[in-house]
């Protein structure tokens, strides 16, 4: 095993340099815990070790949000400790890729699901999981990481294959760049698409719904029962989680797999860029408005309300857009007026710092990374 079959590159070399003049050494995390973290490390003899790592002050003290934090799929710098001193992490490397949602809940925290991710494939079926609506979600989100997104319309030994060809050629129609596969965990062809898509030092991100055979194409990608399965109810097509932990695991065939629980909600964490260029299609309609601030409506010259009266636009997939636009632009407002609240309470925190000695010291200590 070697670093770059973990994923490590020269951009990461050239940026990890000065932590390694210190004599810390990189690692990749592969789980993350409330408490601490664990990641893998080449020992002396290029063997791979697993081991627990805290996290330094100093790192999350700096990070303004806990999407700053380490997650699974990064690099960090880590000072080895010894018998009776723990290993810490001393920094984190700049990401490639961040693959992420909002938190579930009225919260303006974004959630990381997977970092230096090279493909996030997407696993759902044509039947009672199949909703274009989030997949819209799905790929707006992958959009903006940076990953290829794959999407396996699975359990296709369950419906008809014109069922399948349909929901998979919707896909397709939704995001030209997605590649759809139809696939049966069960016959075995949907771990020869993953298995495709994985080589030595690529991160494969895998999501979906309970109960959609993710869990049984992550067993047989890790060739044994890492996972149990559950039995789907068939009438709600929901299943129980099979998967209750997100890690990462390095792959026998090379390669390495994120695997995730399954997602009930799909929340936007993008910008408003990003939700454009997934909406090319109604962003050019849109630029045929007489006004370039119609609300679509019920304004005078509306090509949104044209295409949509004629058939050329889809109005549910134009529900769909003005929906996420306006999730955007609330989680916007939202991270705005808690950023202004944060601020607020940092200054009034220095002020009672600042009252006696005691305190103050500390409070200088804190700012130069003196603690952990």
């Amino acid at each position: 095993m070697t670093l770059a079959e973990l994923g490590w590159s020269d951009d990461f070399e050239r940026e990890f340099k000065p932590h390694r003049e210190r004599g810390w050494v990189p690692a990749r995390l592969i789980r993350e815990t409330p408490i601490n973290y664990s990641a893998f490390i080449l020992d002396d003899d290029g063997e791979l070790e697993e081991l627990d790592l805290v996290l330094a002050g100093k790192v999350w003290h700096e990070a303004e949000n806990d999407a700053e934090l380490p997650a699974v799929g990064d690099w960090v710098a880590v000072e080895i400790g010894g018998e009776d001193v723990d290993h810490v992490i001393r920094a984190r490397l700049s990401r490639r890729s961040c693959f992420s949602r909002k938190m579930p809940g009225k919260t303006t925290e974004e959630q990381v699901i997977g970092t230096n991710v090279d493909v996030v494939a997407v696993v759902t079926d044509p039947g009672p999981d199949h909703s274009p609506r989030r997949m819209e979600r799905y790929f707006t989100l992958i959009g903006r990481s940076g990953a290829k997104p794959v999407v396996l319309m699975n359990k296709s030994d369950a419906f008809p294959p014109e069922q399948c060809e349909e929901a998979a050629q919707e896909l397709r129609e939704l995001c030209p760049e997605a590649e759809v596969h139809i696939t049966s965990a069960l016959k075995g062809d949907g771990l020869k698409v993953l298995e495709s898509y994985l080589s030595p030092g690529t991160t494969m991100c895998i999501v979906g719904s309970s109960g959609v055979g993710k869990s049984t194409l992550v067993n047989q990608l890790y060739g044994d029962e890492w996972q149990w399965t559950s039995e789907v109810n068939d009438l709600t097509g929901k299943g129980r989680h099979t998967t209750t932990t997100r890690e990462l695991v390095p792959l026998s065939g090379g390669g390495m797999l994120i695997d995730n629980p399954g997602m009930r909600e799909i929340q936007m964490w993008t910008d408003e860029q990003t939700l454009r260029d997934s909406f090319a299609d109604v962003e050019e309609v849109a630029s045929q408005c007489k006004f370039h601030d119609c609300k679509h409506g019920t304004d005078k010259g509306c090509a949104i309300r044209a295409a949509v009266e004629s058939g050329e636009l889809d109005v549910e997939r134009l529900d769909s857009f003005l929906k996420l636009d306006d999730e955007i632009e609330e989680l916007t407002r939202r991270a705005k007026k808690r950023q202004m609240t944060t601020e607020r309470r940092a200054k009034r925190n220095t002020r009672i710092k600042a009252r006696n000695l005691n305190d103050r010291i500390e409070w200088e200590r804190e700012q130069r990374g003196e603690w952990r």
